[in-house]
């Protein structure tokens, strides 16, 4: 994978220190695609897309109180997930942390219930998938596209359940791994895939000794441009110095100082004009 973005040229500048190559998922995982940011409003330079994937959700209260103080909206994208708590992300146990950020306006879209990671398109017309969470967490399964397309309303039935609220029409493989099958799956089903900038990766998943978190917060601030897809996630359980923080604030307030505003991918000129499931 990471191979195929050399060649193309895609692999992000943050990603590569001192002639070394990095391998975790969402390091090799292509980015996609992202159109240019439509107009800004007159007093900004430009739009950043703020997003959060769940995770061990270690920094799931820091990030929202983060969020409240610079008044920022963001998107999150929603897996069920076992969490440093001993629950899991979508447990009844966190409602209340759900329930609070959709009163607040962020935007929601689904990370597949139980953190699918696609591994090929099969000739067979099936899509092979190892779930990292769940009955079958980390077994290989065949799933039709139907099959996969239930894998993402699964969460959007449980949002509902615990919110009253819906999804937003959008979904983010885990890994960033995608293929033709799974993205017409996606799309079949009323869900758009949405990727990050290549700029865009937070690097909140590497180790810190190699990676600290002041590097990281660096390259953020150098590369992002007006319309990029930031990614980072709510807890990862193998970084020793938590990304967020100690770089989530800066971050923002970097990019603010750059005349830079925020929006939930609700405004992104690639999903805005999807305003409803079917």
């Amino acid at each position: 994978m990471m191979k195929r973005l050399i060649s193309a040229g895609r692999v992000p500048a943050m990603l590569l220190c001192a002639g070394t190559m990095l391998t975790p998922a969402h390091a090799a995982a292509p980015a996609a695609a992202v159109p240019a940011a439509s107009s800004a409003p007159a007093a900004c330079k430009g739009t950043i897309y703020l997003t959060f994937d769940t995770g061990s959700q270690s920094q799931a209260q820091l990030i929202a109180d983060v969020l409240n103080k610079r008044h920022i909206k963001a998107t999150f994208f929603l897996a069920n997930e076992k969490t440093t708590r001993g629950d899991y992300s979508l447990d009844p146990s966190w409602a209340p942390y759900w329930k609070a950020r959709v009163a607040e306006g962020h935007a929601f879209g689904t990370h597949t219930f139980d953190h699918l990671y696609w591994k090929k398109d099969m000739a067979n017309g099936l899509i092979q998938v190892k779930p990292q969470f769940g009955k079958d967490g980390g077994k290989l399964a065949s799933f039709t596209d139907q099959q996969f397309c239930e894998e993402l309303r699964r969460v959007d039935t449980r949002f509902q359940e615990l919110t009253g609220h819906k999804l937003d029409p959008f979904w983010r493989a885990p890994g960033g791994y995608t293929s033709p099958r799974t993205l017409a799956a996606g799309s079949a089903c009323g869900y758009q895939h949405a990727g990050w900038a290549p700029a865009g990766y937070s690097g909140d998943e590497l180790p810190s000794d190699k990676y600290p978190n002041a590097m990281l917060l660096k390259k953020a601030l150098a590369n992002l441009r007006s319309g990029d897809i930031f990614i980072s996630h709510m807890g990862i359980w193998s970084r020793k110095e938590p990304w967020a923080p100690a770089n989530l604030d800066a971050l923002i307030s970097g990019l603010q100082d750059k005349g830079f505003c925020f929006a939930t991918l609700r405004e992104h000129p690639a999903y805005a004009q999807k305003k409803g499931q079917p």
